[in-house]
């Protein structure tokens, strides 16, 4: 057997494999001669069966098998031996006039290459790293919330100041048509909220969506729209209502603290905001983190340049599947996947370049801290190891979960590879300005 490769470009080879007779005549040969002392044919004696007859019923298929065999085992090793980092899998060359009735055959094999570049993560980018702070606005607001939520829920008339009001809104022109409860401090319109005021179950009022709200998003909740729809809606809803909810707010003692942190935890309404302000900067952290992550990921995407063996790849993308595919439908999954096939590339880079790896250990171990946060949501807050390391050792025989969390790992890793080296700079938001800035609305 014979294999050679032809560069046709950096990106682009073939690779022949040359096959003669020798290197598959004693296995087809041993093939047929199992399949002659088992073969039934009337006529024959189990074992009996003329070997001419074998060959002539069985022989041109055994032959195609081996030499698949064959040809598959010594490409594979080929690649490996040869340590080529190809994208896909290589594509055999069809041949319209290929001879099975020949002894030696050749065989041809497109590859598609990997490119080789570098990944620079100290240039200079545009990328933020946001600090997300819970401001006293926002921790007002929310304790104002936890005394409504723990308060004495009261029904009412007619809308007051404090109340909350349930109804439907609707548009039948857009579709809409959606039951919500609003919290009148939430409207920014002041209009609005006087044309609600003082009115009863059953009345209707008519609406503008623009300015409803200070963030327009929340017309995504409210009216139950996708994000694109809410940018600029200037248009009239009606509000019909059919429930007005009054509260009579909780008294911020230490029977409300103990109820929400837990015996003695918490004893001032100090406290009490200090607390809620450490567990939202926590929870805004690791929004921050991701979007931190994502954007790096964006960066690196757009600013590392490499091309890709393109033409290989389409082909490639119409035989991956369980049908084939168009060379049209190959193109346009061709440009939907790019991207992360880009990133896939960026990313191995980068875990080569900082020797990124996961050990079973590390991996055990995060495992472990999931499982005691989980326990802890359920109230158990002091699992015994045992418990803990029983559950691991559950989760870590599934491959899927394995992999789940090894792609969190690996998150984590890269997270932290890119606080040190990518040059990012800092700015510190509340959480309102955070929401515009996730949503590319927020100037840097």
């Amino acid at each position: 057997m014979n294999i050679t490769r032809n560069n046709v470009d950096a990106l682009n080879a073939v690779v022949t494999v040359e096959v003669n007779k020798s290197d598959y005549a004693d296995k087809v040969q041993e093939v047929l001669t199992n399949y002659r002392k088992n073969a039934s044919i009337p006529g024959f004696r189990k074992g009996a069966v003329p070997m001419s007859l074998i060959q002539k019923q069985y022989g041109k298929a055994v032959l195609l098998d081996e030499v698949n065999k064959l040809l598959q085992d010594s490409l594979n090793n080929y690649l490996v031996e040869e340590k080529l980092d190809i994208l896909g899998n290589p594509l055999p060359k069809v041949t319209e006039d290929f001879n099975w009735d020949t002894d030696d055959f050749k065989f041809e094999f497109e590859l598609g290459l990997a490119p080789e570049f570098s990944v620079d993560l100290a240039a200079k980018t545009s990328v933020v790293k946001y600090n997300v702070v819970a401001d006293d606005t926002m921790l007002n607001g929310q304790i104002a919330r936890i005394q409504k939520q723990y308060g004495k829920v009261v029904a009412k008339d007619k809308v007051e100041e404090g109340n909350d009001v349930a109804g439907i809104f609707a548009n039948e022109e857009r579709g809409i048509n959606n039951r919500t409860t609003l919290d009148l401090e939430d409207l920014a319109d002041k209009k609005a909220v006087k044309s609600i005021m003082g009115k009863k179950v059953g009345d209707v009022v008519t609406l503008k969506t623009k300015g409803l709200f200070n963030d327009d998003h929340k017309l995504m909740d409210v009216l139950n729209i996708g994000h694109d729809d809410v940018h600029g809606l200037d248009i009239e809803i009606t509000f019909t209502i059919d429930e007005v909810i009054g509260y009579e707010p909780a008294t911020l003692d230490q029977e409300l603290f103990d109820r929400l942190f837990g015996p003695k935890a918490v004893t001032s309404v100090d406290e009490m905001k200090a607390k809620i302000k450490e567990d939202a900067e926590r929870q805004f952290a690791q929004q921050a983190d991701q979007k931190f992550l994502n954007d790096v990921t964006e960066f690196l995407v757009e600013s590392t340049k490499f091309d890709l063996p393109a033409e290989f790849l389409k082909k490639w993308i119409q035989t991956t599947g369980e049908n084939p595919i168009s060379e049209e439908e190959a193109a346009t999954e061709y440009e939907r996947s790019e991207k992360g096939l880009r990133y896939q590339l960026i990313e191995g880079k980068i875990m080569k370049d900082n020797n990124l790896q996961i050990t079973f250990d590390e991996l055990k171990d995060y495992t472990s801290g999931l499982i005691k946060q989980q326990m802890a949501q359920f109230g158990q807050m002091d699992p015994t190891d045992e418990d803990v390391q029983g559950i691991v050792a559950r989760v870590m025989s599934n491959q899927d979960e394995v992999r789940r969390l090894s792609e969190q790992v690996m998150n984590q890793k890269m997270l932290d590879l890119f606080k040190d080296k990518v040059k990012a700079k800092t700015k510190e938001v509340n959480y309102e300005d955070f929401v515009k800035a996730m949503y590319g609305e927020l100037k840097h």
